[in-house]
C-alpha cells in the first residue's frame, strides 16, 4: 500500500485528490494539510511513502517545503502537482529534490500514474508541461549542480561509498541499518542516472566529491 501524504492550501484541492487516491486499491492518504509546517513534522514522525506538494503555498512555498522534507524525511518520495506549468517552477521543483511534476490541468490518471512511478524512485513529467524546456534544464543542471537533487542523507551515503567503505560499515558510522543504506544508495543512483559502482566513483571523483 502506497501511503501519500498531501500538502494544499486549498481543502477543495486536498478532498479532490483524497477521493480519487483512495479510489484506488494499492493507495492510502495518511495526512492531508494545509500548512508545511505541520506537513513536514507529520512526514518525519508518519514517514510516508509519497508527499504531493503545491508550489503556490501562503506562508511557506511549496519549494521550501520539498527542500525540507528531502532533509528530514528522506524516505518520503516528492512530487509536485501545480497549476503553475512554467519550466522555471518545474526547474526549482526538481532541484529541491521533487521526482515528479504534475499540472493540475492533467487527468486524474496521470497524477495517479505518477504516485506510482515517483513511489517506485523513477522521474515523472506530465505531457502538458514543455518537454523542449524541460529538457534544456536537464542538460544545464549538469552543468550547475548534479547534487542538488540528493538529499543530505542520500550525499553522506555517497561520499561514503566512493571512499570505499561497505554498507555495513556505513551503516554504523552513520547510525544506520544496513537496508537502509541499501535504500538511500539505491535511490541517490537512480536519481544521478548511475548504474554501477564504477562510473558512481567516476562521477564523485569528477565532481569533487572524493579524490580516491
Amino acid at each position: 500500500m502506497i501511503r501519500i501524504m498531501l500538502v494544499d492550501d486549498h481543502a477543495l484541492v486536498r478532498e479532490g485528490v483524497s477521493r480519487l487516491l483512495e479510489a484506488q486499491s494499492d493507495m492510502s492518504v495518511v495526512g492531508s494539510f494545509g500548512d508545511g509546517r505541520e506537513a513536514v513534522r507529520f512526514a518525519v514522525r508518519e514517514e510516508p511513502d509519497v508527499a504531493i506538494l503545491d508550489i503556490a503555498m501562503p506562508s511557506v512555498s511549496g519549494i521550501d517545503i520539498a527542500r525540507q522534507l528531502r532533509d528530514a524525511a528522506p524516505d518520503t518520495h516528492l512530487l509536485v502537482l501545480s497549476m503553475h506549468s512554467n519550466p522555471e517552477y518545474v526547474r526549482q521543483a526538481l532541484l529541491a529534490g521533487a521526482l515528479g511534476y504534475v499540472a493540475k490541468e492533467s487527468a486524474g490518471a496521470v497524477l495517479v500514474e505518477a504516485v506510482r512511478q515517483v513511489q517506485a524512485g523513477q522521474r515523472y513529467l506530465s505531457e502538458s508541461l514543455d518537454a523542449q524546456a524541460l529538457q534544456r534544464f536537464l542538460l544545464d543542471s549538469g552543468e550547475r549542480d548534479p547534487l542538488e537533487p540528493l538529499s543530505a542523507r542520500e550525499r553522506e551515503v555517497l561520499r561514503h561509498t566512493v571512499e570505499g567503505r561497505t554498507i555495513a560499515e556505513t551503516a554504523q558510522q552513520l547510525g544506520l541499518s544496513p537496508k537502509s543504506v541499501e535504500t538511500y544508495r539505491s535511490r541517490m543512483m537512480t536519481k544521478l542516472g548511475i548504474e554501477d559502482l564504477p562510473a558512481l566513483v567516476k562521477f564523485a571523483i569528477r565532481h569533487g566529491i572524493t579524490t580516491v
